[in-house]
């Protein structure tokens, strides 16, 4: 019988909103490690142990409960006390965390002996309020003066970091202890004295001081049982809200709930425009922060599960639309940010990230999403409010995301911390020759011209609804124009692929990788070329089948545990398996999804990674964590939409009241059900199921506005290329 297999990370991670919390499967955090409690890109707490008559307790076992709570079991080692000895195991300590704003702790003791005991339960926790990238980089640097102070009659430690105007404070208050605690040679003691069947008790809070605000925790005592406070509720709110999934494949369902929940845990709080208008942070722990490329894309995979998701994005994004150059930043008129950070190193401008605008894709696909979003939510308004966003966004695309005028979307940095890589592969080493080696600046990759290529078509549509014609005509013909081109320069023939890029010189970079996947999801591709594509990308050096890797295991650069040199990424497979569908590659394309939901279902909880490693399937194999992964992570949990929807090939076109069907589901899928899937003012219940080799669909139930529901695919708009 085969055995069962759950791969996760060694790390016990708890979020909710901008707070999180990173320890070891004990529950304690190493100062040496990624470990610490988080909050506006600071490192709170960065070290903290807890000991039973200076001993660690061992461990029984550990695991979230939610995603901002976890618990831990864990008993004792054998002890020499002045009574004699307590046998192990014979002392229980149950610790039960909760994230929310800050973070409220449980310790809970029980004497399982028959013999009364007495040992002192002692708490170590210290601070170095370390910048997130600093303890990413685990290159602490000293700064600043930290101030430790007692105080006994109100049970709190408090530690206080000034440095100039730039401060922090963690205070670590103990309450309803069931005796007094006091404080010595750097640790929190308690003595318990406990007969046979007693219990003890003592919480704990970890109230976070930053810019005037008190992040005190929001629950109390056992309090996540109940799930009653503000952030359950619009947790709830959104669950409700979001369309739900029937299957008879368990993998399938699970990974669904998991994604579902994975980007209700990632709402920004801070960040918030309303109920229903929100974004994610694009992944915990790194990531907690605004990402405009991963809010964009997340935004993009979700219109099946909620459409609306897509407004807040595109609203809080357009507020940090650059308006001025700044190289410093890497800021144009126009641009899209890449990433706002509020740390210690933001704060003195010591990194770019105020917010920093060095990325290649967010402001083409700024268009995309605002296409789509009036795609699904039939909202004209939505257009006409974002006309002057768009409109800036077209004219960046002209005339500096295309550096020199040749008509190709280039990039480089004019900061002196840029990043080299401002694509979706934005690690310093990620774009490589076929011989390995690194391209340098400026680079062309293809991708971004199909993103430039898809939203000028989409662009096009969107000036005839707002009956402006001739701006339509000429954005479809700067399409095709696009397209003859890319066709003619990026296609390399012997390897049957689109080229990595274009080179500083405009040589092709022959290398084969992923990113000529995502010019069959943007329509750029020939129809012929995008077969051969295809079909390249499933080759062994490609597919590692458990997805499409990164970049060729045939690439002397490839690595499969490196971060973008060989992982497999769930949402570039998402990305590429549309793209699939799109040319008629229906097998194609549910070879992919089968891949990751296989992978998902090795994944614990069901939830897929930020990335794995891009190592071959083989009998008996499953995929490999990627240390250093962000889970949950926001495209990630976005990609499994995104599959679903390219099996069933939905296109929403709500502004005409309708919808377009086109499911071509596999065998090891062979039916499932969509339950109050919104289009325009239209929910309906959509079902669909496999007769033989053909897939079938039909609406079980629809209301609100009337919608007509025809088969796909939609009809290209007149006019379009």
């Amino acid at each position: 019988m085969p055995v069962d297999i759950r791969v996760g990370p060694p790390v016990l991670t708890i979020n909710q909103g901008n707070t999180f919390m990173v320890t070891d499967l004990r529950g304690e955090i190493d100062p040496r490690q990624e470990h610490g409690v988080f909050a506006q890109d600071t490192r709170f707490v960065s070290s903290y142990r807890f000991y039973i008559n200076e001993q660690p307790w061992k461990l029984i076992t550990s695991n979230p409960i939610t995603y901002y709570s976890a618990r831990l079991y864990l008993t004792n080692p054998e002890i020499q006390v002045d009574e004699g000895v307590i046998p192990e195991d014979q002392i229980g300590l149950v610790l039960e965390r909760t994230v929310g704003d800050g973070i409220h702790e449980d310790y809970d003791l029980t004497n399982y002996g028959r013999q009364p005991v007495r040992f002192m339960l002692e708490i170590a926790v210290r601070s170095d309020f370390a910048d997130l990238f600093e303890v990413k980089r685990r290159q602490r640097v000293r700064r600043g003066r930290l101030l430790t102070e007692w105080r006994p009659r109100r049970g709190e430690l408090r530690t206080s970091y000034t440095h100039g105007a730039f401060r922090r404070r963690l205070v670590f208050k103990l309450l309803n202890s069931d005796s007094v605690p006091c404080y010595a040679n750097g640790r929190i003691l308690f003595e318990v004295a406990l007969a046979p069947g007693a219990t003890w008790h003592t919480c704990s809070y970890l109230i976070l001081e930053h810019e005037g605000r008190v992040r005190a925790p929001l629950y109390q005592c056992h309090e996540v049982r109940g799930g009653q406070t503000a952030a359950d509720r619009l947790q709830r709110r959104w669950q409700e809200v979001s369309t739900r999934l029937r299957t008879g494949h368990h993998a399938v369902a699970q990974t669904y709930r998991q994604s579902v929940e994975d980007l209700g845990a990632l709402r920004l709080y801070d960040q918030d425009l309303g109920e229903d208008l929100w974004l994610p942070a694009a992944g915990v722990p790194w990531y907690v922060a605004l990402f405009g490329r991963d809010a964009l894309l997340v935004s993009l995979q979700s219109m099946l599960v909620c459409p609306t998701f897509a407004v807040g994005t595109l609203r809080k994004l357009a507020e940090y639309q650059a308006t001025t150059r700044d190289d410093w930043r890497d800021a144009e008129p126009g641009k899209i940010p890449h990433e706002l950070r509020t740390g210690e190193l933001a704060y003195f401008r010591a990194i770019p990230h105020t917010p920093y605008y060095g990325t290649a894709d967010a402001t083409i696909l700024y268009l995309i999403v605002l296409h789509e979003a009036w795609r699904w939510l039939g909202d004209t308004q939505l257009l006409a409010e974002y006309r002057p966003v768009a409109e800036r966004c077209l004219d960046w695309i002209d005339h500096y995301g295309d550096r020199d005028g040749d008509g190709w979307q280039e990039y480089q940095t004019r900061s002196p911390l840029g990043y080299e890589n401002m694509g979706w592969k934005d690690a310093s080493d990620a774009v490589v020759y076929p011989d390995g080696s690194p391209v340098p600046s400026p680079k062309a990759l293809c991708e971004l011209q199909g993103y430039v290529y898809d939203a000028k078509r989409r662009m096009a549509e969107v000036f005839d609804a707002l009956g402006q014609p001739p701006r339509a005509a000429e954005l479809r013909a700067q399409a095709a124009e696009l397209r003859r081109r890319f066709n003619t320069t990026f296609w390399v023939e012997r390897e049957g692929c689109f080229a990595f890029g274009l080179d500083p010189a405009k040589r092709p970079i022959e290398t084969v990788a992923s990113n000529a996947g995502h010019c069959l999801w943007s329509g750029i591709a020939e129809p012929a070329k995008a077969r051969r594509v295809a079909a390249r990308l499933l080759q062994p050096d490609m597919w590692s089948g458990w997805g499409i890797r990164t970049l060729s295991a045939a690439n002397p650069a490839y690595n499969p545990f490196s971060y973008q040199r060989g992982s497999v990424w769930p949402h570039d497979n998402a990305l590429i398996a549309a793209g699939f569908k799109r040319y008629g590659l229906a097998a194609e394309a549910n070879q992919v999804a089968r891949a990751i939901f296989d992978a998902a279902s090795h994944f614990a909880g069901y939830r897929l990674p930020e990335l794995y490693a891009g190592l071959a399937r083989t009998p008996g194999a499953f995929p490999v964590q990627y240390l250093g992964a962000n889970i949950p992570q926001a495209w990630a949990a976005g990609a499994v939409f995104h599959l679903l929807q390219t099996l069933l090939g939905l296109e929403a076109d709500a502004p005409c009241q309708r919808l377009y069907v086109a499911p071509t589901l596999p065998d090891w899928l062979p039916e499932l059900e969509l339950e109050q899937l919104r289009v325009g003012a239209t929910r309906l219940t959509l079902r669909c199921w496999r007769e033989g080799p053909a897939s079938r669909w039909a609406v079980v139930r629809q209301e609100g506005a009337p919608l007509t529901v025809l088969p796909g695919p939609r009809p290209a708009p007149a006019g379009a290329p």
